[in-house]
């Protein structure tokens, strides 16, 4: 599925999937649904997800009608983080958020950076598979 939303496109055929949660195993039920997780080239999340007629992601089809339909949702970096504290194992999650640090929090920073510097944390993020913030906090730890 491919989605332009806020100018921005996301298109599950190019992005990289990272893990994939069903609601149940009964593909036919009416409430059954599958999500998925996708990461894009520049580092952003999004949630594709699709079900039936009685799902989260059903649709108005007529008059007392519902159908089964997709959507795509953008995420934020915590979202995405949340989604896939739910929904996956623990080593898929670490795979693609890393171990988490239990002592640690989090520091919010608001940075401003060159359209240079900008354009090599995307390409290398999107090199190495990972959020805009994993490649940060990679090269600050690499950093001697």
């Amino acid at each position: 599925m491919k989605k332009i939303i806020n100018g921005k496109v996301y298109d599950t055929a190019t992005a990289r999937k990272l893990g994939e949660y069903a609601s149940n195993p009964n593909q036919s039920d009416f409430s059954y649904y599958c999500e998925t997780l996708y990461l894009k080239k520049t580092g952003e999340f999004f949630l594709h997800g699709e079900g039936n007629a009685a799902s989260k992601y059903s649709k108005s089809c007529g008059q007392n009608e519902w159908c089964g339909s997709e959507q795509i949702q953008p995420m934020t970096y915590a979202e995405a983080q949340a989604w896939a504290e739910k929904h996956l194992d623990g080593e898929d999650y670490c795979e693609i958020f890393g171990e988490p640090d239990e002592e640690s929090e989090d520091v919010a920073l608001n940075l401003i950076i060159s359209a240079a510097a900008s354009a090599k944390l995307k390409k290398a993020a999107a090199q190495n598979g990972i959020s805009l913030r994993a490649q940060i906090e990679r090269w600050i730890l690499e950093a001697k």
